[in-house]
């Protein structure tokens, strides 16, 4: 049994059902110049590897007539290994990321690069407005945390305490730079998590932070 993820070109799809549409609409086209590029190195780094560490379920990935989007299958002990990969062959090329176990759709438009950490999936090189308010909606026990990273010791964070309070903390530093408050609303904290990513502490100042004392 495979774990799929999908590339696709950036701003093709919004949504799974328009993310379906694209893909069902390729199948069967001659790949592009771009999607062969990729399909080759993802062959090329797999055919690098003993046998038994190989992260692609199906090879060869070249030479497969999926027009523009490329799936690709890889067993699941392999998932952050392939996706960390995809994102550095992908990002660059300016091609989006489907996940159609979670119906994901990771897109790089308008992203700033951070490092986000996602209690039930991992890490992600980048944030967008999307994500953010997409990944707080969803944020899960038993790991219902996300903190988004811009140097160390520099980043914001927060968990999900129960379905509508999240504790929202943030780091600027020294110990003496931490700061937590609690914020009603998912998508509140989203747009929050977004304005820090993007520099803008306009409705962060407005916020009663405390100290946080470790």
């Amino acid at each position: 049994m495979s774990y799929d993820h999908v590339l696709l070109p950036s701003g093709v799809a919004a949504t799974p059902a328009e993310v379906d549409a694209y893909l069902t609409s390729q199948q069967g086209m001659p790949a592009t110049a771009e999607i062969a590029a990729i399909a080759a190195e993802l062959g090329a780094r797999d055919a690098e590897l003993p046998e038994e560490d190989s992260f692609l379920s199906v090879t060869p990935l070249e030479g497969t007539p999926t027009g523009a989007m490329l799936p690709v299958p890889s067993p699941y002990d392999a998932i952050g290994f392939v996706r960390d990969l995809l994102f550095q062959l992908a990002t660059p090329r300016n091609y989006a990321i489907y996940d159609p176990q979670l119906t994901w759709l990771i897109d790089p438009a308008g992203h700033i690069p951070v490092t986000v950490t996602h209690g039930g999936a991992g890490e992600f090189p980048y944030l967008t407005e999307t994500l953010a308010t997409m990944w707080m909606r969803e944020l899960l026990d038993p790991n219902p945390y996300l903190i988004v990273e811009r140097a160390p010791e520099i980043y914001i964070q927060t968990y999900r305490e129960s379905a509508d309070e999240y504790t929202l903390e943030y780091r600027d530093g020294g110990a003496d730079r931490h700061f937590t408050t609690v914020v009603t609303g998912s998508d509140t904290v989203a747009g929050l998590i977004w304005d820090w990513a993007r520099e803008d502490r306009t409705r962060l100042d407005r916020l009663p932070w405390e100290p946080l004392r470790l």
